[in-house]
């Protein structure tokens, strides 16, 4: 089997599972309980924030921990227009942006009659500034540009797109569901407000995520009830989850560039061997991309077509998004990018994790080019 689907989740890893089973069964009580048994559950809760935070050079009463990207991208943005109903508030975001957020802001608009401005990107997907000086407007407003896409693997000059929106002092939120624990992330440096993560897509497990806020931001509860995360986000925290959320961000980020050395490798060999052998095809998302991640269109091929066929040899891609896996219309990404109509159907997503190698590569190229050569003998 080979997995190059690490965009859609990853192989969570074997330290932090074990960690988490670990926990599961030594500690059973609830951490927001006064008794003897819980107060272990409240030190691991407040070391794992600690260990995220130290990671994004934050302060740990700045992280939130919630169920995933798209909780922590629901709460960034219906939190900011909920608590300011009465000043009719605007949303800024990009063309490109997770559906989490896309939908999110949509919802606004179909409630409370928001205005939502999505901002165009050039061929690799990247905002333009000028575009983004023109839309900021007197009014409040929440920009949402996210750092890392999730199809394309376009990095955005966000610190940049912070100060702009700063300038005009704007809130700016960015969903780095793809980039944390992948690249380097200092959310000082870069200026956002807030920031979004989900743990299993750095090796951590699935339903886990967090929600950096900065200190001085004025936000509101989510979800009410307890009074879990200082208030923030009622509900019982699952404490092993979270531990192995921060334990795989710390594996993640001490091994960041051992990690990109070995994925840009095995990156250049599958493409090197596809051109070696004359396959007509586009790289999208320009040369500012995440390590290992490769979205490709193959001109007069159909995506799906390659994607079932790699699947019937146990080699795992995707055409795009996962969220968008159960339709076959083009997405909203790849038609931003404005992608020639005789390649953009035959897109694939192949994104290699830390747990790829170069043969994998190496066979994936393999049996890409038998299905090519297939598919024109038959014609």
């Amino acid at each position: 089997m080979i997995y190059a689907d690490n965009a859609a989740t990853t192989q969570i890893d074997e330290d932090a599972l074990n960690l988490m089973i670990e926990l599961q069964k030594k500690y059973f009580a609830n951490p927001s309980s006064s008794y003897k048994i819980s107060r272990p559950l409240k030190k691991i809760l407040s070391e794992s924030r600690e260990k995220i935070a130290a990671c994004i050079n934050a302060e740990p009463s700045e992280i939130f921990f919630t169920s995933g990207g798209t909780e922590s991208n629901n709460q960034a943005i219906k939190n900011f227009v909920f608590s300011r109903l009465n000043e009719k508030p605007s949303i800024i975001t990009s063309a490109i942006e997770h559906k989490s957020v896309l939908n999110s802001c949509l919802a606004m608009k179909n409630f409370f009659g928001t205005k939502i401005i999505k901002l165009p990107v050039n061929d690799f997907g990247e905002v333009n500034f000028d575009d983004l000086r023109k839309k900021i407007a007197k009014r409040r407003q929440i920009i949402s540009i996210m750092l890392a896409n999730n199809e394309v693997g376009t990095i955005q000059p966000i610190k940049k797109l912070a100060e702009i929106s700063h300038e005009r002092a704007k809130i700016f939120h960015t969903d780095a569901v793809q980039a944390v624990g992948h690249i380097p992330i200092d959310v000082k440096n870069l200026g956002v407000d807030m920031l979004s993560a989900s743990a299993h897509k750095f090796n951590g497990p699935n339903g886990t995520g967090f929600l950096y806020a900065e200190k001085n931001l004025k936000i509101f509860p989510y979800l009410d009830g307890g009074g879990q995360e200082s208030g923030m986000r009622a509900g019982t925290e699952n404490v092993p989850a979270i531990a192995a959320m921060a334990l795989a961000l710390e594996k993640n980020c001490r091994e960041m560039k051992e990690n990109e050395k070995k994925l840009s490798t095995v990156s250049k060999i599958l493409i090197d061997r596809l051109k070696s052998n004359n396959a007509d095809f586009i790289v999208n998302g320009g040369e500012n991309r995440l390590p290992g991640h490769l979205s490709l269109s193959f001109k007069n091929f159909d995506g799906e077509v390659l994607m079932n066929r790699l699947d019937l040899k146990n080699i795992y891609v995707s055409t795009g998004s996962a969220c968008n896996s159960k339709t076959q219309i083009i997405s909203h990404v790849l038609k931003a990018l404005k992608i020639p109509k005789d390649y953009i159907r035959g897109t694939i997503r192949i994104t290699f994790g830390k747990n790829n190698s170069p043969e994998d590569a190496e066979n994936i190229a393999k049996n890409l080019l038998e299905i090519f050569s297939f598919n024109l003998k038959k014609n």
